[in-house]
């Protein structure tokens, strides 16, 4: 076993990760030496990236191809302390659900009645057919 793998053995155990993540990583950390050759540690930012866009356009799933970058960032930032803009997070050009105006000035406990708009802090009353259910509720209700 190479001191590097060693070492990024004994990082993901002080990280508290479980032996299935230790699996996944080093097989994320050996594809990419494979894939190049040569040893993580001598590849730069820019080689790793070319790695994780080749996968991408591969085809892999969107699961392994997370599962990948998680285990190469791990090695990166955790092993060999390399702080590389790859894999800082960036952000999104959208904003998320969560941070819409309509869902952060609108109480919790507040409830919009059908067809109306207004807020109601009554709870709804339950109907015969909920009209929000799809077929498969509705006819779990009849």
């Amino acid at each position: 076993m190479s001191p590097l793998r060693h070492r990024l053995i004994e990082d993901m155990k002080l990280a508290g990760l479980s032996p299935t993540t230790h699996v996944i990583y080093i097989n994320a950390v050996r594809g990419l030496a494979a894939y190049y050759r040569r040893s993580p540690d001598q590849l730069s930012e820019e080689e790793v990236r070319a790695y994780l866009l080749k996968m991408r356009e591969q085809g892999a799933a969107r699961g392994t191809f997370k599962a990948n970058h998680y285990g190469i960032q791990f090695l990166y930032r955790s092993t060999l302390n390399r702080d590389w803009a790859l894999f800082s997070k960036k952000r999104s050009a959208c904003p998320s659900r969560s941070a819409s105006p309509m869902r952060s000035a609108m109480p919790k406990f507040a409830i919009f009645s059908l067809g109306s708009g207004t807020r109601s802090t009554k709870p709804a009353a339950p109907s015969s057919t909920p009209a929000v259910c799809g077929p498969e509720r509705q006819r779990r209700w009849r």
